[in-house]
C-alpha cells in the first residue's frame, strides 16, 4: 500500500481547471508539510505548491501563483491542488509529497521523505 495516493488528473484544455487530490495513508503518521511538484521527462521535478499542517503557510512557485490553491483536510488525511487557468506549460505528472519532519512547508525535493505514485495532466492548445 502507497504512503500517498494521488487522484484527478486528465486531459483538459488551455484556460479550463482540475482539481487534484492526495490521499494519506492511515497507517502513514502525521504530514507536517505536503507539497505538489510537477515532472515532465527529462527533467528534475519542480515545486508547484506547498502547505502547512496548519493551513496557514501556503507557498506557491512563482509561475502558478494566483492560478493553483493548495489545501488539506486533516480529519480526512487528504491534500488538494485546485488549478484553474490551466497552460499548456503545466503539463506533467504531479506528485504529492509529505513529511513527518516538524517543518512549516518546503519548495525542495529533499524536504519531503513520502512521495506518490504520481497523476498525469495534459493540457491541450
Amino acid at each position: 500500500q502507497e504512503d500517498l495516493v494521488e487522484s484527478g488528473g486528465g486531459l483538459v484544455q488551455a484556460g479550463g481547471s482540475l482539481r487534484l487530490s492526495c490521499a494519506v495513508s492511515p497507517r502513514t503518521f502525521i504530514m507536517h508539510a505536503m507539497g505538489w511538484f510537477r515532472q515532465v521527462p527529462g527533467k528534475e521535478r519542480e515545486f508547484a505548491a506547498a502547505i502547512s499542517y496548519t493551513c496557514d503557510i501556503p507557498h506557491y512557485a512563482d509561475s502558478v501563483n494566483g492560478r493553483f490553491t493548495i489545501s488539506r483536510d486533516n480529519a480526512k488525511r487528504m491534500v488538494f491542488l485546485q488549478m484553474d487557468s490551466l497552460k499548456t506549460e503545466n503539463t506533467g505528472v504531479y506528485y504529492c509529497a509529505g513529511t513527518g519532519r516538524r517543518v512549516l512547508t518546503s519548495t525542495q525535493l529533499k524536504g519531503y521523505e513520502y512521495w506518490g505514485q504520481g497523476t498525469q495532466v495534459t493540457v491541450s492548445s
